[in-house]
């Protein structure tokens, strides 16, 4: 008798359930990494910018933010990498960025590095009317970062507290 006939599954029926159950679990896989909505089509695309953000285990898998503050002076856009903001309009005297032959002053981020200032090649207007606003007393959060709008401008942090306030009388690192 062959070794099927002792209750157990021959070696390439054996290896055939191995291959098949391997092959289901890399679409499965798969599907989950790709996502599909009710309407069929792949989830991964541009995002609406929203005043609000939804929590998840995954600070990779959030949806960017962008809101301006209710001047429109200053607009930002929050994402799981850091938050970046503009100011159309300041009277602070902005730091040098070494090897910046743009403009200086207009742009901020906070990300894994910090706080900083960012060399631009022009300079922004004010937010445009299709960006919502943050009013005044209110904050957004996206993964670690979390920024406020106030009369005193806007004021970034990331998880340990570390970040920036910029309005357009002057600019200031926090804590």
């Amino acid at each position: 008798m062959g070794s099927g006939a002792r209750g157990g599954l021959s070696r390439p029926m054996l290896l055939f359930i191995v291959i098949d159950a391997l092959l289901v679990l890399t679409f499965l896989i798969l599907l989950g990494t790709i996502g599909v909505n009710p309407g069929g089509g792949p989830t991964d695309g541009p995002s609406t910018p929203a005043a609000t953000a939804t929590a998840s285990a995954d600070p990779e898998d959030v949806d960017d933010v962008a809101f301006a503050l209710p001047s429109g002076n200053i607009a930002c856009t929050m994402g799981a990498g850091g938050v970046r903001c503009t100011i159309a309009s300041y009277t602070y005297s902005p730091p040098t960025v070494p090897g910046c032959s743009g403009t200086v002053g207009h742009a901020v981020a906070l990300d894994a590095e910090g706080f900083r200032f960012t060399c631009e090649d022009g300079t922004p207007g004010a937010a445009s009317s299709d960006v919502p606003v943050l009013e005044y007393g209110e904050q957004e959060s996206v993964g670690a970062w979390t920024c406020g709008s106030g009369t005193d401008g806007v004021t970034c942090t990331d998880a340990d507290g570390a970040g920036f306030r910029l309005a357009r009388a002057q600019w200031t690192e926090v804590p």
